[in-house]
């Protein structure tokens, strides 16, 4: 498998060009709930990720496929999507696709917070933690990706690039510890 940096280094020119296709047609929010749908389609489909993966599978099969799975949806990305297959950059389409949500957040002034949180979280506790993050990062708008990780015990660890807000009773409990093992 390749490393992270030659996927980055492959996604980028296709992301750029599949943000060009969409400002030129005026559809950047339209593909970038597209390019939602279908990270969360390839997330929880095994199947689907196999196929994309497989490079023994016969590229029509795979057209085959993307075709019935945007069928009714938005023919400029169909047609991005049976690209990647004739180029043989499919497999490269996960990584394609959160590049381009990178740039559509960066057009938009909009920040990604990632919250991590002991059990999920209600709408109030998501908007009180997006102004927190609006006020900290003076973005224009915030998105969250939230998820459940239970050994936090209590609270939640938000991320936002590369500053990390850590209010878990976890880090609370590493926190004491430390002060009491140095003094």
């Amino acid at each position: 498998m390749k490393s992270n940096v030659e996927t980055a280094e492959i996604a980028q020119p296709y992301a750029q060009a599949l943000m060009s296709v969409a400002q030129s047609k005026n559809l950047t929010e339209e593909f970038g709930n597209d390019a939602r749908s279908l990270l969360d389609l390839l997330q929880n489909s095994q199947q689907l990720r196999s196929l994309i993966d497989n490079p023994f599978i016969a590229p029509d099969s795979k057209k085959a496929v993307i075709s019935q799975i945007s069928e009714g949806g938005n023919p400029y990305l169909r047609n991005f999507l049976l690209l990647l297959v004739d180029k043989r950059r499919i497999f490269f389409l996960d990584q394609i696709l959160k590049q381009y949500l990178a740039l559509l957040r960066q057009l938009n002034q909009t920040v990604l917070a990632e919250v991590s949180s002991a059990i999920p979280l209600s709408p109030e506790q998501e908007q009180a933690i997006k102004e927190r993050v609006i006020a900290i990062t003076n973005a224009r708008q915030v998105e969250l990706e939230t998820k459940v990780d239970s050994e936090l015990i209590g609270g939640v660890i938000i991320k936002v690039g590369s500053q990390v807000i850590d209010a878990s009773l976890r880090g609370q409990l590493r926190r004491l510890s430390l002060r009491l093992t140095s003094g």
